[in-house]
């Protein structure tokens, strides 16, 4: 697997030097259909090239492509757009069967040109099998990641108070409009001593040495902890969110602009809103519930009462609406507000 996976490195830099080259030499744009032609003769300078399942070298050529078409569609939208870049050793992790070539049987999976390989199956799979990619981790773990295909679940009828809208923070994980609370586990900053001690470690091994590279594993195991915890927890979330709920509301969050406020960034990356919204969002299609994202402007000033804008600073916890004279927690506001919103932006047969 390591092998392939050098292989796979060599093909991604390989294509992406040939499609760079053409575009500044000859202005010409070169298709992932004709990167796939020059395999063949890859293959005849570079025998090795063989002992890679083919559909596997052509998901790489597929890689470069959507990375192209990244860059070019950031381009057109006026963003800064980061230029596709060339692998080094240790900068790919994964390869993908993307149609056949595996088979998984009896606490084995056969992967074509590479073999059997014991297989620790956490749960059974459900559905078809449509796809296969094999991920390294970091701290040297291999995980077989599985795409499968379901059949459309029929949407379960609404029942009294089977709607919610979550509003996420810092203080608290998350409100519902419900009115209830999830604390905020904070794994990184419960992390934050150890990983700095062993940090420290490796940042006074010498580079080169086995002392530097076993100082770096460690340093690689407590961020998987953290990110593993913080996985962990957001499936917990989830799977009790789409338990009891036929509709989801969040608030459509700009996470990357939020994280310029470096007072805050730290903290927001610790709870990781996006991992609850994406888990929640696909967890729920399986269930036939309906996530829904919503314009979060001014859903913490305006008022679920009467709807007039209240001014508030970070440091105001409670909503004291003037108008009306609600006094109502300020997230728990907010998720009241997101929740209207997510209805609205329903269809009307909805």
């Amino acid at each position: 697997m390591e092998r392939t996976l050098d292989l796979c490195r060599w093909t991604y830099n390989q294509t992406l030097a040939y499609r760079k080259d053409s575009f500044e030499k000859e202005g010409k744009s070169i298709s992932k259909y004709e990167t796939n032609a020059l395999l063949p003769d890859w293959k005849s300078d570079k025998p090795e090239l063989s002992d890679v399942f083919s559909q596997t070298l052509q998901n790489v050529q597929e890689r470069v492509d959507l990375a192209f078409k990244a860059f070019f569609r950031r381009v057109k939208a006026g963003e800064e757009p980061g230029y596709p870049r060339f692998r080094g050793r240790g900068w790919y992790d994964s390869f993908t069967y993307p149609q056949k070539g595996f088979k998984l049987d009896s606490g084995k999976l056969h992967l074509s040109k590479i073999g059997d390989i014991k297989i620790k199956l956490h749960r059974q799979i459900e559905g078809r099998i449509k796809r296969l990619t094999i991920r390294r981790a970091p701290t040297g773990k291999w995980f077989a990641c599985f795409s499968v295909e379901l059949d459309d679940l029929p949407k379960p009828p609404w029942k009294d108070g089977s709607i919610v809208g979550i509003d996420v923070g810092l203080a608290s994980f998350a409100t519902l409009s419900n009115g209830e609370k999830i604390p905020n586990p904070r794994f990184f900053r419960d992390e934050e001593k150890e990983l700095a001690r062993v940090q420290r470690k490796l940042s006074k091994a010498a580079k080169g040495t086995p002392e530097r590279k076993a100082a770096l594993k460690v340093v690689e195991r407590v961020h998987e902890r953290i990110a593993n915890k913080r996985y962990e927890f957001a499936h917990q979330v989830s799977r009790g969110l789409v338990n009891r709920f036929g509709l989801i509301a969040f608030e459509d969050l700009n996470i990357k602009n939020m994280l310029q406020n470096h007072c805050l960034a730290k903290s927001i990356s610790d709870v990781a809103w996006n991992m609850l919204v994406t888990v929640t969002s696909y967890k729920a299609a399986n269930a036939g519930s309906i996530v829904v994202l919503v314009d979060p402007r001014n859903t913490s000033k305006m008022c679920s009462r009467c709807g007039i804008l209240v001014e508030k600073t970070l440091a105001d916890r409670v909503h004291n609406c003037s108008g009306c004279g609600l006094s109502l927690d300020r997230d728990w506001n907010a998720a009241i507000n997101i929740l209207r919103l997510g209805l609205q932006s329903l269809p009307i047969n909805g």
